[in-house]
């Protein structure tokens, strides 16, 4: 059965195996296999039909590989010898790499359908390039800048002086204020960037609140993930580095500046003012304490609780966060604590 129902996704196709190859950066593994014999789609391995890519990337799944009926076989040069001898052989250095190339040139991302719907409220103040979309009842603010081929979800909400670059897509009932956005940048549903922080003066009488005079910066194919939340900066910008991922339902405080290529999974959260290196990657459910620097390179697993400096190249885990190696040391003590009989009566 092939991915991509015809229903919601639009295939492109069918491709030349060798260009598929070319596409992927892989090797044709298989002489006597005709190397332009076209192919429709992707499939998985247990599913895919004789004009079908499917991928093995992960070595649990060499024995459905050995019996597939897949047209190719996207796998590592270590598993070609297991792939059914009837399907082509594409070798990669990342196998998942090349699965994600050639599934996105059989699904490419829809284009931009040129227009503004009659039922969106556009400022006569901003400034929307003709190749944009923008969807039903969607709001954009006075001095906006809407970059070329820009796609505005339906209900979304760009506020006032937001500029988008090219190629940017705002998903449903999104929310963007306070902010300068680079290019490529997916905004998935529901997120919102560019609120307030979180910050305020305690006093007897209660809380007083402190302007949060800063921006929110989202640097080139950064995507924020559904119902997520990049605070603007207080004192500072909060800055999301280039190719970063966020997932969804995450928390970004105000002053936070994130490196390129970080990556963070669903329901974590990283207190104000928090610097982090370039390619951090940050499980589900970690804590970041505020006012801490993190190293590039740093692995944080999830539910972490991170609370102060952490090297660049390290790998932390637990709450408090401590290095892997040490986290496991006084687990294991623990555990040998823990099945000591205990002396004197009991």
């Amino acid at each position: 059965m092939s991915l991509g129902d015809a229903r919601f996704f639009t295939r492109q196709g069918p491709f030349a195996l060798n260009h598929l190859a070319q596409v992927a950066g892989a090797c044709l593994d298989r002489r006597g296999l005709a190397h332009d014999r076209p192919l429709t789609g992707v499939a998985a391995l247990q599913t895919a039909g004789s004009e079908e890519v499917a991928v093995l990337h992960n070595p649990r799944y060499a024995a459905a590989a050995e019996t597939t009926q897949a047209g190719a076989v996207i796998c590592a040069a270590k598993f070609a010898a297991r792939v059914a001898p009837d399907s082509a052989v594409l070798v990669a250095a990342d196998p998942h790499l090349a699965w994600a190339r050639i599934a996105t040139l059989f699904y490419p991302q829809p284009p931009a359908a040129a227009g503004i719907h009659p039922t969106a409220v556009i400022h006569s103040m901003a400034c929307v390039d003709p190749t944009a979309e923008v969807g039903p009842h969607a709001v954009i603010g006075a001095r906006c800048e809407i970059g070329a081929r820009c796609r505005i979800g339906p209900s979304a909400t760009i506020g006032d002086g937001v500029i988008l670059g090219a190629d940017c897509r705002v998903g449903t009932h999104a929310s963007i204020s306070h902010a300068i956005v680079g290019a490529r940048v997916y905004v998935y549903p529901g997120a919102r960037v560019g609120q307030e922080g979180f910050g305020f003066a305690i006093t007897g009488q209660g809380m007083v609140t402190v302007p949060q005079l800063g921006r929110v910066i989202l640097e080139d194919d950064v995507e924020i993930g559904a119902n997520a939340c990049v605070d603007r900066g207080a004192s500072h910008d909060t800055v999301i580095g280039a190719g970063t991922r966020i997932d969804n339902l995450i928390q970004i405080a105000h002053n936070v500046r994130l490196g390129r290529a970080c990556v963070m999974a669903a329901q974590a959260g990283i207190a104000g003012s928090t610097t982090i290196g370039d390619f951090v990657q940050i499980g589900g459910q970690a804590a970041l304490a505020g006012h801490i620097n993190v190293g590039a390179n740093v692995r944080i697993g999830a539910q972490a609780g991170v609370m102060s400096d952490v090297p660049a190249g390290s790998d932390v885990i637990g709450s408090p966060a401590l290095p892997v190696r040490e986290f496991f040391r006084n687990v294991a003590v623990l555990r040998q604590l823990a099945r000591r009989r205990p002396s004197g009566r009991e």
